[in-house]
């Protein structure tokens, strides 16, 4: 059965793509954002739970946990349009609508958080709220690995959702997901299930490898950047993904809070995520194959170039040598070595041990920010 990922890249009301499933093609930085330097950036902190307990005219047996979290995180919860340039029959520039998706505010001035692929190539970017207005946003940054943006719109005591913590999360408990599947015209749609698993892996288009949380909540195109809150009313996740394939349902994706948090900082305060690299490019057997070619190793991964003057330039690894482990962590595989990188910071030096010809060597790498794309 083919797997197809709907969408991560354009998973938007205006232009929907396909992509399989595979394994990731990664030569830097970090899914899971373990090693990057962070503040607070004013993204609020929750330790008790955001839902009101107040039940108004509603009985004790329709107040249910999921009508506290509508009214909690709902208001907080925006459309993103977004207007890319096209060229009519004429060649003349023109704006169209290359897509609508979801956002979260998190700061009351006006802070929102998105997905990446809701705002790429937008040459204007327009936010509707919850109360009808819709005003312009502003790019503040963006993260393709990790498909997180932060949009900044100028409006002040705007509702706000409250984060959470998904390291808690436990498989079965309650998912609320909000956003607007569609567009605009079903905006605010509320759908609920439960958390199906945690950490799973998923390669999209051989480029990003996250660890997501599965759930079986209805997310549909236009849910991405939306939320996706537990029963307390605190936003665990941004929807961002789904599976679609004959035979296939509820398999909805949702791009952790934590590691969203740890982002959303970086982006204020950068403007960018700034990661350890090694350096290299590598092919696995896997990678490999889609290039047209055949690895013949039974551990590691083929290094296929080395920037000269990068970490592992400056530490002697050549092109042909195939790295067993970073860090003491195996990397049979190129999401793994990724992995292994950006389990350390910027700044630090770790063990490399590589093979070349018929020898097995261990040299220290000292791990450089990743140069700006």
């Amino acid at each position: 059965m083919k797997l197809v990922v709907k969408d991560w890249k354009k998973y938007t009301t205006g232009a929907l793509m396909g992509m399989v499933v595979t394994g990731a093609v990664l030569f830097s930085g970090c899914s899971g954002l373990g090693a990057v330097a962070s503040s607070d950036a004013g993204i609020p902190e929750t330790s008790r739970p955001a839902v009101s307990t107040g039940t108004g005219n509603l009985s004790d047996a329709r107040n249910t946990p999921t009508v506290r979290v509508a009214k909690a995180v709902g208001p907080a919860v925006v459309g993103i349009t977004n207007k890319a340039v096209a060229r009519d029959w004429f060649n003349n520039q023109v704006q169209v609508e290359q897509g609508v998706g979801s956002g979260v505010i998190f700061r009351s001035d006006g802070y929102i958080v998105t997905n990446n692929h809701v705002i790429e190539g937008a040459r204007e970017i327009l936010v509707s709220l919850s109360d009808g207005r819709s005003v312009k946003g502003k790019l503040i940054g963006a993260d393709e690995l990790t498909d997180i943006a932060v949009v900044k719109i100028d409006e002040t005591d705007l509702p706000t959702a409250s984060f959470g913590n998904s390291d808690e999360i436990v498989v079965g408990e309650p998912a609320i997901a909000i956003g607007n599947p569609m567009g605009l015209e079903f905006q605010g749609s509320v759908t609920v299930g439960v958390i199906s698993a945690m950490n799973r892996t998923l390669s999209m288009g051989g480029e990003r490898q996250l660890k997501l949380i599965q759930t079986d909540a209805a997310i549909s195109p236009g849910n991405s950047g939306g939320a996706l809150a537990n029963a307390d009313g605190l936003v665990i996740g941004i929807n961002s993904a789904k599976i679609a394939a004959n035979g296939v349902e509820g398999m909805g994706f949702s791009i952790p809070i934590n590691t969203v948090r740890e982002v959303v900082s970086q982006l204020m305060e950068h403007g960018r995520v700034i990661r350890p690299y090694l350096g290299v490019g590598v092919f696995d057997k896997e990678t490999a194959a889609r290039a047209g070619y055949q690895l013949n190793v039974d551990a590691g991964v083929y290094v296929q170039n080395v920037t000269l003057q990068g970490p592992a330039g400056r530490a002697g690894l050549q092109r042909g040598d195939i790295i067993l482990e970073v860090g003491g962590e195996k990397t049979n595989t190129v999401g793994e070595l990724r992995a292994a990188v950006t389990a350390h910071s910027v700044g630090d030096t770790v063990p490399v041990k590589y093979i070349r010809g018929d020898e097995t060597y261990t040299v220290d790498v000292t791990l450089d920010a990743a140069p700006e794309r």
